[in-house]
């Protein structure tokens, strides 16, 4: 079955998807932030980024469904599953079924999250960032509209997005380990001031 509707909403699902996705991931790295406002505490960024992501998954699927009853192209329902196996754009379409992969590793993942060590669930979860990039290329290597305006000015905006708000959770986690350290090194030489005063 083919028809202009089936590759509308295959562009549709993906267009939207990469937004959706960008969205979580920054409110991802915010939730992991230290920062509290009483205007916008920690618990609604978390719910904000567990909604949002819920909605990619969907997105997700609903995206590679529609690949593969669109038989306009061959793909087959094991290639959105198996990556590198197709006929058809096999590094473009492979990337975007690696971004598949990873994503429901990390859906598992965090519904088990409870029964997991919290380090294994934190390293699985970081490939999040490997998925929404293979996500990025997937799009920009197989989508018809790829090299148009407006698709290039929302994928820059995308990528944008997010190595801003990377770079801005970097530079707040080397912040707080050198006030950490700071802090550590004042208390021992208070207690150091403390015993030599003592010692007198």
């Amino acid at each position: 079955m083919t028809s202009p509707l089936l590759w509308y909403l295959n562009r549709g699902t993906g267009v939207v998807l990469v937004v959706v996705f960008t969205l979580t991931v920054v409110l991802g790295v915010l939730a992991t932030g230290r920062g509290v406002s009483r205007w916008w505490p920690r618990f609604v960024t978390q719910g904000l980024h567990r909604a949002l992501a819920s909605l990619s998954v969907l997105l997700l699927l609903a995206h590679a469904l529609v690949a593969v009853v669109d038989e306009y192209v061959d793909i087959r329902w094991w290639q959105t599953v198996v990556p590198f196996g197709s006929t058809y754009e096999p590094l473009w379409l492979g990337l975007g079924t690696v971004a598949l992969d990873l994503t429901v590793v990390v859906v598992a993942t965090s519904l088990a999250r409870a029964r997991l060590p919290h380090r294994l669930w934190f390293l699985v979860h970081l490939t999040t960032y490997a998925a929404w990039l293979l996500g990025v290329v997937h799009g920009l290597g197989i989508g018809t509209d790829a090299d148009l305006g407006w698709s290039v000015v929302l994928t820059a905006t995308c990528v944008g997005v997010v190595v801003l708000a990377g770079l801005s959770r970097l530079i707040g986690v080397t912040l707080g380990r050198r006030r950490a350290e700071r802090e550590r090194w004042d208390a021992d030489e208070r207690s150091v001031g403390v015993v030599a005063g003592g010692s007198r």
